[in-house]
C-alpha cells in the first residue's frame, strides 16, 4: 500500500508567489527558472511512481519522504518496504546522454560533471541505517535503486558496465530489478512493513516551504487584489455581494477566497480585519469581518483571522 503520496504543495506555492509578483521584479525570473526546475522534476517522479505504484499491493510505498537524522535532513525520493528489504530508489529527470565513469567514479551529461547519483544513494542508505538505529529498531537489508525519468535518456557507462546496470535503470524497469532481489529474500524473520511505515509517516517531517523568505521577497512586493476566476485579471471589484470582472464582466461570488489563501500562503499565517480590507481592496468592516468569519476563525488573544 502507499502510505504516504506525493503532492504537489512546493509548485503550488511557487505558483502563488508568480502569480503575485511583478514579471519587472528583480528576483521574478529566478523564482521563476526555480520554478520551472522544481516542475520538471516533479513530473519526473510522477512518472516513476507509475512503475512503483505496481508494487503497492506487495510493499509499503512512501513517496517524498523527510527525515531527520542525528540533526540534519534527509529526504527520500520512494522508500519501498517490503517484507525482506527496504528500496531506496531516487529519481534523475537528466535528459540527452549521461555518462557513468567507473575507474575515475564520476558522473557527467554533455562533458559537464554532476554529483554522482550512486553515491548520493549510498548516503542515503547510510543515513537511513542510521536513522533506524536512533529509533532503536533492528537493522534491516537497505538496497537502492537510480531511476532515469526520461525514457529518452541514454545510458553510457565507460568501464563496469554490470556495475552500473545493478542499480540503474529506466524507470518502467525498476520494478522488475526490485521483484529480482525479493526472489532472492529469505522469509526467516519478515520485516513488519505496514507497522514499520506507518512509524515511518509518525517521524516524517512536513518540509516548509517559505518562499519569501527563501527569496528575501519583502512583503509589499506581493500585488493585492482579487483575481478574477475566469480571465485571471488581478483587481477584481466587489458590488452588491459579489465580485464584478471589470475585463471580462464575469461574476462570482467566491473569488475571494483565492485571494484570502494567498496572503495566508505569503504574508503570514493570520489575517487583521484591516490588512483584509487593504488585500481584498475593499472599505467595509462588516464585509470583511463576513468574508473572513466563512473561511477562518478568529483568535481573540491574536485579533486577527486563522485557518481552522
Amino acid at each position: 500500500m502507499i502510505n504516504k503520496k506525493r503532492n504537489k504543495t512546493e509548485l503550488d506555492h511557487y505558483e502563488t508567489l508568480l502569480s503575485r509578483m511583478r514579471p519587472d521584479h528583480p528576483q521574478f525570473r529566478e523564482v521563476e527558472s526555480d520554478y520551472a526546475r522544481r516542475k520538471k522534476g516533479y513530473i519526473g517522479e510522477r512518472q516513476v511512481d507509475y512503475y512503483l505504484e505496481g508494487l503497492a499491493s506487495e510493499m509499503t510505498i512512501l513517496q517524498d519522504l523527510n527525515l531527520s537524522v542525528e540533526g540534519k535532513n534527509m529526504q527520500l525520493d520512494n522508500l519501498l518496504i517490503s517484507q525482506h528489504a527496504a528500496y531506496i530508489v531516487e529519481v534523475k529527470n537528466f535528459t540527452g546522454a549521461i555518462t557513468f565513469d567507473t575507474a575515475l567514479q564520476q558522473f557527467t551529461r554533455d562533458e559537464r560533471g554532476f554529483r554522482h547519483p550512486i553515491q548520493q544513494a549510498e548516503l542515503q542508505k547510510q543515513r537511513l541505517q542510521a536513522w533506524l538505529q536512533e529509533m532503536n529498531l533492528p537493522p534491516i537489508p537497505i538496497y537502492y535503486f537510480i531511476a532515469i525519468s526520461d525514457p529518452s535518456t541514454i545510458i553510457k557507462v565507460e568501464g563496469n558496465k554490470e556495475e552500473i546496470a545493478k542499480v540503474v535503470a529506466h524507470a518502467a524497469h525498476i520494478p522488475n530489478k526490485i521483484k529480482e532481489h525479493e526472489a532472492q529474500g529469505s522469509i526467516q524473520q519478515p520485516i513488519q512493513h505496514q507497522k514499520l511505515g506507518h512509524f515511518l509517516m509518525q517521524a516524517a517531517r512536513m518540509r516548509g516551504y517559505n518562499l519569501m523568505k527563501n527569496y528575501e521577497i519583502r512583503p509589499e512586493v506581493i500585488m493585492p487584489g482579487v483575481r478574477c476566476p475566469g480571465c485571471g485579471y488581478l483587481g477584481v471589484r466587489r458590488l452588491y455581494g459579489k465580485w464584478q470582472c471589470p475585463k471580462c464582466k464575469m461574476i462570482s461570488k467566491e473569488a475571494h477566497k483565492r485571494a484570502i489563501y494567498d496572503y495566508l500562503l505569503l504574508i503570514q499565517p493570520t489575517i487583521s480585519n484591516r490588512e483584509c480590507r487593504r488585500f481584498l481592496n475593499i472599505s467595509s468592516k462588516n464585509i470583511a469581518t463576513k468574508l473572513l468569519k466563512k473561511e477562518l476563525v478568529y483568535d481573540k488573544t491574536k485579533r486577527s483571522w486563522k485557518k481552522r
